[in-house]
């Protein structure tokens, strides 16, 4: 196997995922990264549905996803969570480092009204 950084976040990403998972009362936020684009949802693991999602796509952004735009998409994230009656969830960063986006992102989500 190619050791490259897809790889190993997708080795990163397992052993998260052995640890966290969703429930109906406590989703599992995942966040997934494209290098065009930021996208989030809540997802119940037991019953395998989306309950909420969220993307800088919808929010018009056309190029390189910033700091602002993660931001909104987590706000615009809770805002649909808070809506569907969900107020806390566990946060999976995917494999991906607990900075710049992947943190902007759940900073916005704490701001909409998230607790994780």
């Amino acid at each position: 196997m190619a050791f490259n950084k897809n790889s190993r976040r997708l080795r990163i990403k397992q052993g998260i995922r052995r640890k966290i998972s969703g429930t109906d009362s406590r989703p599992r936020l995942s966040v997934f990264k494209s290098n065009t684009g930021i996208y989030a949802q809540l997802v119940d693991d037991l019953k395998g549905h989306t309950l909420a999602q969220a993307s800088s796509k919808e929010l018009g952004a056309k190029a390189n996803t910033t700091l602002s735009v993660s931001a909104e998409v987590g706000k615009k994230l809770a805002e649909r969570a808070v809506a569907n009656g969900v107020s806390e969830v566990v946060f999976d960063r995917n494999g991906y480092l607990y900075h710049g986006n992947v943190k902007a992102l759940a900073d916005g989500a704490r701001e909409g009204g998230l607790k994780f």
